[in-house]
């Protein structure tokens, strides 16, 4: 079985950095790390990474992060290109003090719009069985339905990738971010029109499960480097405006969950009822 490198639990540090000074740490990273699985063989070891957030009407998961909640979280559809057949990741980001719980649920892209639309989730949806990430889509789907959450904005950036062996610690550096607003469930790759968000820098992220190793601590003194905030969503909608985001696509409802045949109830009655009805070989 392969590593799980996603880091379901992890210590998060950002930083905004010169190109000239990534292009440093790159070459220092070449002595620790390797090109993740998605970064191996690609110019500069880097992909682009698709987002789409999804919020309230009333943007509550922005507000709670603009506003420095130290329990928050994020709802985010992520993809990597716009083909049918590959998955895509429901993902709850929480922050929790200073540690970040991340759930993601790999699901058929087909099934993206029945489950935003208030379909009852079944382990069908899921790109390939796994429990945890059958919980993951489960909790997903029940934030979406509390907060009413809607597609609101589509984020793009190229993502420069680099893990350990034991997928304990994980680096990232991220340049030309992009961000629009987005009200349909397309999960389009095309953002012309979308703004640069953090122009001319490069978002250094350093990501560890257990204790920041010697030789990062090392590499944060000797390139001085000072932690900084750099959540994507947040500036977006800031250098957007709120009211270009804070609005749902019409005829988009809520409200109309479809009964599930496995349990004869709505998902909202209880969600252990369909965990139970629903197990890995209810496919």
């Amino acid at each position: 079985m392969s590593l799980d490198k996603a880091q379901r639990q992890r210590r998060e540090i950002k930083y905004i950095i010169t190109e000239d000074l990534a292009l440093a740490i790159r070459s220092y990273l070449s002595n620790y790390l390797e090109a993740d699985e998605f970064a191996a063989g690609k110019p500069d070891n880097s992909y682009q990474v698709h987002t789409l957030y999804l919020d309230s009407d009333q943007l509550a998961t922005y507000r709670a992060a603009n506003e420095g909640e130290r329990n928050r979280f994020k709802l985010r559809i992520r993809y990597y290109d716009n083909s049918d057949f590959s998955p895509v990741c429901f993902e709850i980001k929480r922050r929790i003090n200073e540690g970040v719980v991340k759930h993601r649920a790999r699901v058929h892209r087909h099934a993206v719009s029945p489950l935003l639309a208030g379909e009852s989730p079944v382990p069908a949806h899921l790109f390939k069985w796994n429990p945890q990430q059958w919980e993951d889509l489960l909790t997903f789907w029940q934030l979406v339905e509390r907060l009413q959450a809607a597609p609101r904005a589509h984020n793009a950036y190229m993502r420069e990738a680099y893990v350990n062996s034991e997928a304990t610690v994980r680096v990232t550096l991220d340049r030309s971010v992009r961000m629009g607003p987005e009200f349909g469930l397309d999960l389009g790759t095309d953002l012309a029109d979308g703004i640069e968000v953090f122009a001319g820098t490069v978002i250094l992220e350093l990501k560890f499960t257990d204790r920041m190793p010697m030789w990062m601590i090392e590499m944060v003194r000797g390139f001085e480097l000072k932690s900084s905030g750099a959540a994507k969503y947040v500036q977006g909608v800031e250098l957007l405006g709120e009211h270009k985001v804070a609005r749902r696509l019409s005829g988009f409802e809520w409200g109309n969950a479809v009964v599930s045949t496995a349990t004869s109830a709505p998902w909202l009655d209880a969600s252990a009822s369909v965990r139970g009805a629903l197990g890995p070989n209810r496919t």
